[in-house]
């Protein structure tokens, strides 16, 4: 099933492939996800579009700056980044599908203000 999403403002658009509509997702505390709401569904490079908003993303990283975190330079929006935890995936805000009606999610809890010492992410 073909799944779309985007920033706030639209400039940043996506599409996906979803083969699992029952994914599991997952809720990390760390500071930066915490703070912005984020819920992860990783999804495979190969299967992944970015269809406009190439050159209105922004880059910042921090902590071991594996992980390239990316923002619509408009509206401030992560609607997806590389993560650290996946580097074959992207990770998508499942918050900003533009219909995530078709998936039933499992979510789980990830402490990733203890990243270290937590199950890895798989």
């Amino acid at each position: 099933m073909k799944l779309t999403g985007s920033c706030h403002c639209g400039a940043v658009s996506f599409a996906f492939q979803a083969k699992d509509l029952t994914p599991e997702m997952v809720d990390c505390n760390c500071s930066i996800c915490s703070m912005s709401g984020y819920v992860h569904l990783f999804i495979p490079h190969d299967d992944f579009t970015l269809i406009t908003g190439q050159d209105a993303l922004s880059s910042y990283t921090f902590g071991t700056g594996q992980a390239d975190h990316l923002f619509c330079k408009t509206c401030g929006v992560k609607s997806f980044y590389q993560p650290r935890s996946h580097p074959e995936a992207w990770s998508v805000n499942y918050r900003c599908l533009d219909d995530n009606s078709a998936l039933n999610p499992t979510i789980r809890k990830f402490d990733g203000q203890n990243w270290e010492k937590a199950p890895p992410l798989r």
